[in-house]
Protein backbone atom coordinates (compact mmCIF):
# COMPACT_ATOMS: atom_id res chain seq x y z
CA UNK A 1 0.00 0.00 0.00
CA UNK A 2 2.73 2.57 0.19
CA UNK A 3 3.69 4.58 -2.61
CA UNK A 4 6.94 4.50 -4.89
CA UNK A 5 9.08 5.26 -2.06
CA UNK A 6 7.67 3.41 0.43
CA UNK A 7 6.58 5.27 2.77
CA UNK A 8 2.72 5.07 3.18
CA UNK A 9 0.33 8.66 3.16
CA UNK A 10 -1.84 9.17 5.90
CA UNK A 11 -5.00 8.12 3.99
CA UNK A 12 -3.36 4.54 2.97
CA UNK A 13 -2.73 4.53 6.67
CA UNK A 14 -5.75 5.06 7.54
CA UNK A 15 -7.26 2.09 4.64
CA UNK A 16 -4.81 -0.36 5.88
CA UNK A 17 -6.03 0.17 9.65
CA UNK A 18 -10.13 -0.09 8.75
CA UNK A 19 -9.06 -3.00 6.15
CA UNK A 20 -6.90 -4.69 9.37
CA UNK A 21 -9.81 -4.01 11.74
CA UNK A 22 -12.45 -5.62 9.73
CA UNK A 23 -10.55 -8.77 9.11
CA UNK A 24 -9.73 -9.05 12.70
CA UNK A 25 -12.98 -9.01 13.91
CA UNK A 26 -14.54 -11.58 11.57
CA UNK A 27 -11.76 -13.91 12.95
CA UNK A 28 -14.50 -13.82 15.71
CA UNK A 29 -16.63 -15.78 13.77
CA UNK A 30 -16.15 -19.67 13.47
CA UNK A 31 -17.46 -19.95 9.94
CA UNK A 32 -15.64 -17.98 8.79
CA UNK A 33 -12.33 -19.37 10.30
CA UNK A 34 -13.40 -22.92 8.89
CA UNK A 35 -14.27 -21.65 5.34
CA UNK A 36 -10.68 -20.21 5.39
CA UNK A 37 -9.18 -23.35 6.43
CA UNK A 38 -11.28 -25.16 3.68
CA UNK A 39 -9.57 -22.99 1.04
CA UNK A 40 -6.23 -23.96 2.70
CA UNK A 41 -5.18 -20.22 3.43
CA UNK A 42 -4.59 -21.63 7.35
CA UNK A 43 -1.69 -23.63 5.24
CA UNK A 44 -0.09 -20.88 3.54
CA UNK A 45 3.38 -19.66 5.65
CA UNK A 46 2.72 -16.04 4.43
CA UNK A 47 -0.87 -16.01 5.52
CA UNK A 48 0.14 -17.54 8.52
CA UNK A 49 2.95 -14.89 9.48
CA UNK A 50 0.24 -12.20 8.43
CA UNK A 51 -2.20 -13.66 11.20
CA UNK A 52 1.09 -13.52 13.36
CA UNK A 53 1.76 -9.76 12.46
CA UNK A 54 -2.15 -9.03 13.09
CA UNK A 55 -0.91 -9.60 17.09
CA UNK A 56 -0.94 -6.01 17.73
CA UNK A 57 -4.22 -5.44 17.80
CA UNK A 58 -4.61 -7.08 21.48
CA UNK A 59 -2.46 -4.31 22.87
CA UNK A 60 -4.89 -1.98 24.26
CA UNK A 61 -4.00 1.35 22.23
CA UNK A 62 -5.63 -0.86 19.23
CA UNK A 63 -8.09 -2.86 21.31
CA UNK A 64 -10.15 -0.09 22.13
CA UNK A 65 -11.48 -0.21 18.60
CA UNK A 66 -13.08 -3.78 18.49
CA UNK A 67 -16.29 -4.30 18.21
CA UNK A 68 -15.78 -8.05 19.10
CA UNK A 69 -12.98 -8.82 21.52
CA UNK A 70 -13.40 -12.36 20.95
CA UNK A 71 -11.62 -12.36 17.60
CA UNK A 72 -8.54 -11.66 20.07
CA UNK A 73 -9.19 -15.42 21.28
CA UNK A 74 -9.21 -16.60 17.99
CA UNK A 75 -6.12 -14.76 16.58
CA UNK A 76 -3.94 -16.50 19.82
CA UNK A 77 -5.88 -19.75 18.84
CA UNK A 78 -5.03 -19.55 15.03
CA UNK A 79 -1.14 -19.32 15.83
CA UNK A 80 -1.35 -22.90 16.82
CA UNK A 81 -0.77 -25.24 13.82
CA UNK A 82 -3.02 -27.56 15.88
CA UNK A 83 -6.21 -24.84 15.85
CA UNK A 84 -5.23 -24.72 12.34
CA UNK A 85 -5.83 -28.00 11.63
CA UNK A 86 -9.03 -29.12 13.19
CA UNK A 87 -10.69 -25.74 12.20
CA UNK A 88 -11.02 -27.42 8.59
CA UNK A 89 -13.74 -29.91 10.18
CA UNK A 90 -16.92 -28.18 9.90
CA UNK A 91 -18.15 -30.06 13.18
CA UNK A 92 -15.58 -28.53 15.05
CA UNK A 93 -16.19 -25.02 13.64
CA UNK A 94 -19.98 -25.43 14.69
CA UNK A 95 -19.43 -26.99 18.07
CA UNK A 96 -17.17 -23.66 18.59
CA UNK A 97 -20.32 -21.57 16.87
CA UNK A 98 -22.56 -22.81 19.32
CA UNK A 99 -20.63 -22.60 22.44
CA UNK A 100 -19.61 -18.71 21.31
CA UNK A 101 -23.60 -18.40 21.36
CA UNK A 102 -24.25 -20.05 24.56
CA UNK A 103 -21.70 -17.69 26.31
CA UNK A 104 -23.13 -14.44 25.02
CA UNK A 105 -26.18 -15.55 25.85
CA UNK A 106 -25.27 -16.33 29.80
CA UNK A 107 -23.53 -12.64 29.51
CA UNK A 108 -25.90 -10.74 28.22
CA UNK A 109 -28.53 -12.73 30.85
CA UNK A 110 -25.71 -11.98 33.74
CA UNK A 111 -25.29 -8.28 32.61
CA UNK A 112 -28.75 -8.04 32.57
CA UNK A 113 -29.72 -9.09 35.87
CA UNK A 114 -26.49 -7.13 37.56
CA UNK A 115 -27.62 -3.90 36.10
CA UNK A 116 -31.17 -4.37 37.71
CA UNK A 117 -29.69 -5.21 40.69
CA UNK A 118 -27.52 -2.04 40.58
CA UNK A 119 -30.26 0.31 39.23
CA UNK A 120 -32.72 -1.28 42.07
CA UNK A 121 -29.51 -0.46 44.55
CA UNK A 122 -29.55 2.82 43.25
CA UNK A 123 -32.99 3.26 43.85
CA UNK A 124 -32.95 2.26 47.42
CA UNK A 125 -30.37 4.61 48.29
CA UNK A 126 -32.06 7.83 47.06
CA UNK A 127 -35.02 6.26 48.98
CA UNK A 128 -33.19 6.24 52.10
CA UNK A 129 -31.80 9.37 51.85
CA UNK A 130 -33.52 12.84 54.09
CA UNK A 131 -34.97 15.69 52.67
CA UNK A 132 -31.57 17.67 53.94
CA UNK A 133 -29.29 15.33 51.76
CA UNK A 134 -27.80 13.21 54.61
CA UNK A 135 -28.78 9.64 55.29
CA UNK A 136 -30.76 8.88 58.04
CA UNK A 137 -28.66 6.30 60.69
CA UNK A 138 -31.77 4.49 60.84
CA UNK A 139 -32.52 4.20 57.75
CA UNK A 140 -36.14 5.34 57.99
CA UNK A 141 -36.71 8.29 56.07
CA UNK A 142 -36.84 11.08 57.63
CA UNK A 143 -40.26 13.02 57.76
CA UNK A 144 -39.85 16.34 59.89
CA UNK A 145 -37.09 18.40 57.40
Amino acid sequence: MANKGGIETDDQMRLRFQIELEFVQCLANPNYLNFLAQRGYLKDEAFVNYLKYLLYWKEPHYAKYLKYPMCLYFLDLLQYEHFRREIVNSQCAKFIDDQQVLLWQHYTRKRTRLLNEAAQNHNNRNNDVTGNGHLNPSGIKSESQ
